[in-house]
């Protein structure tokens, strides 16, 4: 089961991903702004966000396939519309749609792991969560093909559909193999699909979650971690080819470093998680990612932007299994994803407000200012952590 789950988020993550390198494309072919480009990219995360809680304790009160496969169907229209979005507005309701589909899917699974797995809980979302760093592999050189020069190595018809399709060619595929994916869950699965109307309990989870200082200054640094993911990652290809002026298909292959670093870095994080405290294995990624955004943007040589990329995966990729162990380990059996559910949702509803972030700071200031504040970011969330931990 912990392999299907792999599987699925691992293409779910790859269409969620290829809009990070698309991005420039994106936004020529339809006109817009990185401002604009940004609101659509916060939109998709806010309604993440919001799903988060529902879906979780709907998980909890029903099962988990009851919302897992509502989010394999939302995933399976959404990068149907995506790769035939003309317009903006198709662009921004396609995001929505994936942010809907994505939430309905992401809790439950999680859940579902934690179900499964208890002594090895660090090590299980380790090996879960490196299914973002496949998929964003994949992202990036899908990216590559269609825009960064590869669609000129396929020859015959399939090239030249590649070169007419450009940026949207690789969401069809992406929602065939989701399609295949969710069919293979449905067979495979023994948990029953029900329907129901059950409490949602939101007060009494927030007040279980805020009951003491160390779980209220957790939460405060995961949120702003996540509003950094929000603002930088949305923004690295972007970022790559701008302030740094590479050409394609350069930022594309150092935006798949970020993911091929994190395949390593993330089960041996929760391995690690599992014998020493989490909080402080999480610092000490932070710490590794506060060093290397300095170093990105003293960086002027491809070597070294690209050894600061990866200095910065390993400490970004690190925190993924803590967070969700952590917030795991304190919850209780019988509301496992309602717990989950409901910090990740001021997780993600923190990080949705990093791509409005980063790209109305960087039309207005310049990277160097946005980078700043997330070097901040970055170093609050740190201190949080080793703070609470020594207390």
């Amino acid at each position: 089961m912990l392999g299907s789950l792999v599987v699925a988020w691992a293409t779910l993550q790859t269409g969620r991903f290829l809009l990070s390198p698309l991005l420039p494309s994106i936004i020529d072919s339809l006109a817009i702004t990185k401002v604009t480009a940004g609101f659509a990219l916060g939109a998709l995360q806010f309604t993440y966000a919001l799903t988060q809680y529902p879906s979780g304790r709907l998980s909890d009160a029903l099962s988990r396939a009851s919302l897992l496969l509502p989010g394999f169907v939302t995933l399976v229209a959404a990068f149907l519309l995506l790769g035939t979005a003309g317009g903006y507005a198709v662009f921004v309701l396609a995001a929505l749609l994936i942010g809907v589909g994505k939430g309905l899917f992401a809790i439950p699974s999680r859940a579902l792991v934690s179900d499964l797995f208890v002594e090895r809980r660090g090590q299980a979302f380790g090996l879960y969560t490196a299914g973002t760093d496949v998929g964003g592999t994949l992202a990036a050189a899908a990216a590559f093909l269609v825009v960064g020069g590869g669609a000129t190595l396929v020859t015959g018809p399939a090239g030249d559909w590649l070169l007419a399709a450009g940026w949207r060619a690789p969401f069809a595929p992406v929602a065939a193999v989701l399609a295949g994916a969710g069919l293979l869950y449905l067979g495979w699965s023994r948990e029953p699909f029900r329907f129901g109307r059950p409490s949602i309990g939101l007060a009494a989870t927030l007040r279980r979650l805020a009951t003491t200082r160390e779980q209220r200054a957790t939460l405060a640094a995961f949120a702003l971690f996540y509003f950094m993911v929000g603002a930088w990652i949305n923004f690295l290809p972007t970022y790559l080819a701008e302030a740094k002026g590479l050409a394609a298909p350069l930022p594309q292959l150092l935006f798949a470093v970020v993911f091929i670093v994190g395949l390593a870095v993330k089960p041996a994080a929760g391995a690690v998680s599992d014998r020493f405290p989490r909080r402080l294995v999480g610092a000490a990624g932070l710490g590794l990612a506060v060093l290397a955004l300095v170093a990105v943007t003293l960086a002027v040589s491809v070597p070294g932007i690209a050894a600061a990329v990866a200095l910065f995966a390993a400490g970004y990729k690190a925190q993924f299994p803590v967070v969700d162990a952590v917030l795991l380990d304190a919850a209780p059996s019988a509301n496992a994803g309602g717990d989950l559910g409901a910090a990740r949702a001021l997780f993600i509803g923190v990080g949705a407000l990093g791509p409005v972030y980063m790209g109305a700071v960087a039309s207005t200031l310049g990277y160097g200012a946005a980078l700043a504040g997330l070097v901040g970011c970055l170093v609050v969330a740190g201190l949080l952590l080793v703070v609470e931990t020594r207390r």
